[in-house]
């Protein structure tokens, strides 16, 4: 790619709430439910039926732009944006424009190519989902399911902050990350509960204006995020070069073939003739509410990071681990609390316990009591790594007492000197020469000699004691 363009990428971001009930009905939004079950007039759009707004949604909503450091306003107006589609039954979808619930926050995450980046978030604003066209249900027509119209929604539009198609997946991964933490949405993207439309342009290097850009929707998982802003952004790069020049319109991804296409010419603002909805009455929120929804957040992944780091002296690489998903960051507390030493703790479950989690649906099989009594085993010279690592694997699968397991698997470590030093006898009459060499000074062969006093013992042997014995039977 040509050194001379810079890339320049805002996200719109549609997270769906995790809420059991639609935005503006009682219907229920279960995914896969049979095609067009959970419906009623409100969201068929049936003359007369009548829009009422669904609190906790709401709440939710607020929780998410607190937690990414939005203004909430007071006031909020629910607009009607009026086009026409076939998965869409009023004609227009409720949504809200210029007066939207929460504005100017930020989003901090970790750039491949520039380090810590700050993006600001223009806007979080509530609206309902429409519904889904489905297009290879009948030969030669198209299905409309409307189970997911009405189903409520937060749109969170970055700025214009992100300089490549990877900068623009890491931002999405923070943002997943934080929405999963405050238990706001399931951020599943194959359920349509996260979806990211991206706004692209090109700019000579050093330029600050913000030249025509495009939009690329039909992005349905990170790896394509990134896919499809690199196509479109050599598609524009090429096309500029070439002479030409770039027009805004929508492009529809290609993941099979991994090439966009365009859809339409993009709508501005005003094709849209958004107008106050006249069926809902301002949204106010008073500051009590807000406030209550502020005391529901929990401590967010980045303060969590540094906590861990400050609490526990653990590096930033293990701190990020641990504090990846909610569920294993207090997995890890409640072990250490069990309680087991920090780092040592923290080996373990990134180690033993996610590759078993990631084994059996993320389930941490292990309680963390059982885990800081296995790592107090190895400590305490019961067990060795590789014996409680076989222990650790038992307790996961059959459950039981940690030292119960070791000692009916016979892994329990042999620490009687009369017992180890007949291993030890056997070992050195076994290998003379070895012995010869190490008594000139060929010291590096101590770990030849435990290792060999662990393979006779099957390794019951405890290697520390046994290195002891080794050292006084060789030096007498």
């Amino acid at each position: 790619m040509s050194q001379a363009w810079e890339t320049v990428i805002g996200l719109e971001t549609h997270v769906q709430l995790r809420t059991r009930s639609k935005m503006f009905c009682g219907c229920s939004t279960s995914f896969g439910a049979p095609p067009n079950t959970q419906v009623c007039p409100v969201c068929l759009g049936l003359p007369g039926a009548l829009p009422v707004a669904n609190g906790a949604a709401i709440g939710l909503a607020v929780r998410g732009a607190l937690a990414l450091g939005c203004t909430v306003h007071p006031k909020s107006i629910f607009a009607r944006k009026n086009y026409f589609y076939p998965d869409l039954p009023k004609g227009y979808q409720i949504s809200q424009f210029d007066q939207p619930l929460a504005t100017q926050g930020s989003l901090s995450f970790l750039s491949p190519e520039r380090g810590a980046v700050t993006a600001t978030i223009v806007r979080l604003h509530l609206e309902e989902d429409a519904g889904k066209s489905i297009h290879d249900r009948f030969p030669k027509a198209t299905a409309v399911d409307l189970n997911r119209s009405g189903v409520p929604l937060i749109e969170i539009v970055g700025g214009p902050d992100l300089r490549s198609p990877a900068e623009a997946r890491a931002y999405l991964q923070t943002l997943k990350q934080l929405l999963e933490y405050i238990g706001i949405s399931d951020c599943d993207m194959e359920k349509g509960s996260l979806r990211v439309d991206a706004n692209v342009s090109i700019r000579r290097a050093g330029e600050t204006a913000l030249n025509t850009r495009t939009e690329v929707k039909n992005i349905n998982a990170f790896s394509f995020v990134e896919k499809a802003l690199g196509v479109e952004r050599d598609r524009q790069i090429a096309l500029v070069e070439s002479g030409g020049s770039v027009s805004q319109q929508t492009m529809l991804y290609d993941a099979k073939e991994s090439t966009v296409r365009p859809q339409r010419s993009k709508e501005e603002s005003h094709d849209y003739r958004y107008f106050p909805e006249p069926d809902l009455p301002p949204l106010v929120l008073t500051p009590e509410f807000v406030a209550e929804q502020q005391s529901e957040l929990p401590e967010l992944p980045g303060q969590k990071r540094e906590r861990f780091m400050a609490q526990y002296a653990l590096s930033r690489e293990h701190a990020t681990v641990l504090t990846a998903s909610r569920a294993v960051a207090e997995y890890y507390e409640h072990v250490v609390r069990a309680p087991a030493e920090p780092q040592s703790a923290a080996n373990w479950v990134m180690t033993e316990a996610l590759a078993d989690a990631k084994d059996h649906q993320e389930q941490l099989r292990v309680s963390p009591a059982a885990l800081a009594q296995i790592i107090a085993l190895v400590k305490g010279g019961t067990l060795s790594n590789q014996a409680a690592k076989r222990v650790f694997a038992e307790v996961a699968s059959k459950g039981g007492d940690p030292r119960t397991i070791a000692e009916s698997l016979g892994l329990v470590l042999v620490a009687d000197t009369n017992v180890l030093a007949a291993w030890v006898s056997d070992v050195l009459g076994a290998h003379a020469p070895e012995v010869g060499r190490y008594k000139n000074g060929e010291t590096k062969l101590m770990a030849f000699f435990v290792g060999q006093v662990m393979r006779a013992s099957k390794g019951k042997a405890d290697p520390k004691l046994a290195q002891r014995v080794l050292e006084e039977k060789l030096s007498a």
